[in-house]
């Protein structure tokens, strides 16, 4: 599966989640540290969090391999990964300056 335009797709994708899965496990550390009312978020978004973080990874090293990012790029897109949100600044600042741009990716798949 090296069709770059649907690894890019896959990666934003899993950009967003990551996020996402970072939010609502914030949300719930902030009911049971802050409001000391329940841990119910942190036990289901721990776990929904943990695996996306490491699915991230591997398809940030998916994407960077595929479209030939350099290090200083593929780590910074793994770093993002550890800040809350910064996995959607990430993805949108590789679709901005076109490192997820499948034409040059495809003619690299070609020769």
């Amino acid at each position: 599966m090296n069709d770059p335009t649907l690894v890019a797709r896959i990666f934003r994708i899993v950009a967003i989640a990551e996020a996402l899965s970072w939010t609502g496990l914030l949300a719930g550390m902030f009911v049971k540290w802050v409001l000391g009312a329940s841990e119910l978020g942190v036990q289901v978004f721990g776990p929904v969090h943990g695996a996306l973080f490491v699915v991230y990874v591997l398809v940030t090293l998916w994407t960077a391999r595929l479209f030939r990012w350099d290090l200083w790029t593929t780590a910074v897109g793994l770093l993002a990964s550890v800040p809350p949100l910064t996995t959607i600044w990430f993805e949108r600042h590789v679709a901005r300056t076109g490192r997820l741009d499948a034409g040059p990716a495809r003619m690299r798949l070609a020769s």
